[in-house]
């Protein structure tokens, strides 16, 4: 397996067709499973970046973190966690075990909260299949329950993905989708009526910064999206990595007491 990759980072340097590959002993089904993940990026840097710690023998696979971002979407709900994960494991061992970016419904800039202009790196037509999808909250949230295509994504990315995380009303966005009857959730404080309304037969946890359900973890407002992530850093690759990332981020809110 190892060969494979090590030949396929070479090979793509070459611009080497599929079969050229297939033909040095390669497997087609993980030249396709490559291709698939790195669409749209150069192939050199991508394939270092996803596999540079089976280069080096270690056991590392890149998780894709797909962040949904969309017009009032608060700023922190989302740049909180693409910090997270976006430094994960970075400044120990040099491992990169996330590789996060950006989606939006549709090309073009997208306009934030308070005026914050944001060029999304993919959008849900285009993107790289995630490995964990983050829906983040704001006043936009409000808009995107109503919007049946974008509603209609994140209910089949939750029957395609690891995990499904939500930062603040981004809760609001996965209860439409009816993905959270039966589980507990927490959401901004203000918007608990909100989300009671959406999701009846939903706990709501109203003095929790996080919740996990498994492979549906939800988060309370705004700030509370980095508590989660690092809880999720800590969930998948182990406590040390993340209070290293915590401590690098100097964020001396973590570990919650």
């Amino acid at each position: 397996m190892l060969r494979s990759y090590v030949v396929l980072y070479h090979a793509f340097e070459e611009h080497l067709t599929v079969d050229d590959i297939v033909a040095k002993g390669v497997p087609r089904a993980i030249v396709v499973q490559v291709l698939e993940r790195v669409e749209r990026f150069d192939f050199k840097h991508r394939l270092s970046y996803v596999y540079a710690g089976k280069v080096e023998g270690n056991t590392i696979m890149t998780r894709n973190v797909a962040i949904l971002i969309f017009d009032e979407v608060e700023v922190l709900d989302f740049c909180g966690p693409f910090e997270v994960f976006g430094v994960a494991g970075l400044h120990s061992a040099g491992e990169r075990p996330f590789y996060v970016y950006t989606i939006a419904e549709k090309s073009g800039p997208v306009s934030a909260r308070n005026g914050l202009s944001i060029n999304p790196n993919f959008t849900i037509a285009d993107c790289p299949q995630p490995d964990i999808l983050l829906v983040p909250g704001g006043r936009g949230t409000r808009r995107v329950i109503h919007n049946e295509a974008l509603v209609n994504w994140v209910r089949e990315q939750a029957g395609r993905v690891e995990l499904l995380l939500s930062v603040c009303t981004g809760a609001l966005v996965l209860a439409k989708a009816g993905l959270l009857a039966g589980l507990s959730a927490t959401t901004h404080f203000q918007a608990f009526q909100e989300l009671r309304d959406l999701a009846p037969n939903t706990t709501l946890c109203l003095d929790q910064r996080y919740v996990d359900n498994g492979q549906i973890v939800l988060s309370a407002g705004i700030s509370a999206g980095i508590d989660m992530s690092l809880y999720v850093v800590a969930r998948l690759l182990g406590e040390k990595q993340a209070n290293e990332t915590a401590r690098y981020m100097q964020y001396d809110y973590w570990p919650q007491k």
